[in-house]
């Protein structure tokens, strides 16, 4: 799914009122009703429902919705803020068709609806391009502070779409966008404002959206199923890709463990782990699937095996940073010719080198926390900056990069940008992130181009953490669930 900037929605309403043809008042009524069918779903007629509304279309919404309320029993109460004589064609219009309303010139004009009770946010839309500032101010501080569940249309208002926000900023518990998402939810910095976000469809132009440009795009099961290869009858494992997987140390041999059977409940033909001596026995008894080579050093990798005949190679879950893990990384780097999954310790020994970050592959897939990022990028002041650094990093590089996270983003040396939908905080545990390099890794293995392995396997990693959380709940999930549904989420994902 695209994600457009505020303007290109306002294009894509113009468009369609133009095109379809459709009244801008018949739109915006439309728009209201996709709102509050999606309302209804969620809160009963027993909540008393507050609807605070600002005199542009952001606020004719609010007017619409108040009203489609009414008509199915809610009760509600509507307060307008602002130059009442200056609103809106379109609020006008709705104005004159409300059942009455309060007009809020002092803070003490609004209600103090107890923790029952719904706020809806209509003052701003995601036109706003200046912190709120006076009374709207005043207002939104005081709705913030009251217990009540609170709902955004569209956008908290003093929330920009499409930058990162001053001021004050209204804090939903739930925000409802119109059509696409917009670029500013994906961002942990304005989690406190848009809680749960929802994108429901309001019948703006299709073929607009298509052809307009953007480098932003929100994964979809749609987009994935179309990625993913079908398997036919004649192939055998070697169809499916030789991977290498370079990982572990004394006391961390657990992460190529979790590596390893990702990488099979991904598909990979055949696997290979490369491991301390210590390891050895471990990886043979709990992946009998794998195939193991020790290292010389019993405790680190200090050297690397032969590269013949794998089509893909993951390195740096659990290897520590030692000098023999140093020298490991190095030669794999000098050596490989063929872009490589680095993640973990395989990260941090390039970044505390970092003339080693010349050496990485062409179109090789790093997968770094936030944590790791910046210490391969700096600092950044807001997600915004951070955003930038990861593109601008992306492309010097000519990698792929994948930071981790809540709507974990990838980017392309072409500058694309592509946000993970699924997933949930219970998958923030030990051995995460190796069973990401072990479904990427094997992804690699059996064809797929760089960057589709790394769309895929995170839309995979999410999904499986989704299935297990289901059963598990999020506070007792570890790793081994995460591995235990990748099968399941690939299944759900095949056509």
């Amino acid at each position: 799914m695209k994600i457009l900037s505020a303007e290109q929605i306002r294009q894509a309403d113009q468009f369609t009122i133009r095109n379809e043809p459709i009244p801008s008042i018949a739109l915006m009524e439309r728009a209201s009703l996709a709102f509050t069918n999606w309302f209804v779903t969620h809160f009963s007629p027993i909540h008393v429902v507050h609807v605070i509304c600002g005199t542009g279309n952001n606020g004719g919404d609010g007017l619409v919705v108040a009203r489609l309320l009414l008509e199915r029993t809610y009760k509600v109460q509507v307060y307008v803020v602002g130059n009442i004589e200056a609103g809106s064609k379109d609020f006008t219009t709705n104005l004159n068709k409300s059942s009455g309303f309060s007009h809020v010139k002092d803070v003490e004009d609004l209600p103090k609806p107890g923790p029952e009770d719904v706020i809806i946010d209509a003052l701003f839309g995601s036109g706003l391009s200046r912190p709120v500032a006076g009374l709207y101010q005043e207002i939104i501080t005081h709705l913030n502070l009251l217990p009540s569940i609170k709902v955004a249309v569209d956008i908290p208002s003093g929330l920009f779409a499409d930058q990162s926000s001053q001021g004050t900023i209204f804090t939903a518990d739930h925000t409802v966008s119109f059509q696409q998402p917009k670029l500013a939810f994906f961002f942990p910095q304005n989690a406190p404002y848009v809680g749960e976000w929802y994108t429901i469809p309001i019948g703006l132009d299709q073929s607009f959206i298509e052809e307009q440009p953007t480098s932003h795009f929100a994964l979809s099961r749609s987009y994935i199923q179309d990625k993913i290869k079908s398997r036919k009858k004649y192939d055998h494992k070697g169809t499916y890709g030789k991977a290498l997987i370079m990982a572990g140390s004394y006391g961390k041999v657990g992460a190529a463990v979790l590596a390893a059977r990702a990488a099979l409940r991904s598909g990979v033909g055949l696997l290979t782990v490369y491991t301390p001596a210590c390891g050895y026995t471990i990886i043979q008894t709990a992946v009998p699937e794998a195939m193991v080579i020790a290292d010389n050093q019993d405790n680190e990798l200090s050297d690397i095996p032969s590269f013949d005949n794998y089509e893909a190679i993951g390195i740096g879950p659990g290897i520590g940073k030692s000098r023999y893990a140093l020298e490991s990384i190095k030669k794999t780097l000098e050596v490989a010719q063929l872009p490589l999954v680095i993640d973990a310790d395989g990260l941090n020994l390039i970044s505390e080198n970092r003339e080693l970050l010349q050496m990485v592959p062409e179109h090789s897939i790093l997968t770094p926390h936030p944590t790791e990022f910046r210490r391969l990028a700096g600092d950044w002041k807001d997600d915004f900056e951070r955003l930038g650094k990861q593109k601008a990093f992306s492309q010097e590089y000519n990698v792929i990069l994948l930071v981790k996270g809540a709507h974990s983003t990838l980017t392309t040396p072409a500058g694309d940008v592509y946000f993970n939908v699924t997933g949930n905080p219970g998958m923030a545990t030990a051995g995460s992130g190796d069973v990401l390099t072990g479904i990427i890794t094997a992804l690699l293995a059996q064809g797929y181009a760089p960057e589709d392995a790394g769309i895929i396997g995170m839309f995979i990693h999410g999904m499986a953490g989704d299935i297990a959380c289901e059963e598990r709940g999020q506070t007792g999930l570890i790793a081994s669930d995460i591995v235990a549904n990748i099968s399941a989420a690939f299944k759900k994902n095949h056509r």
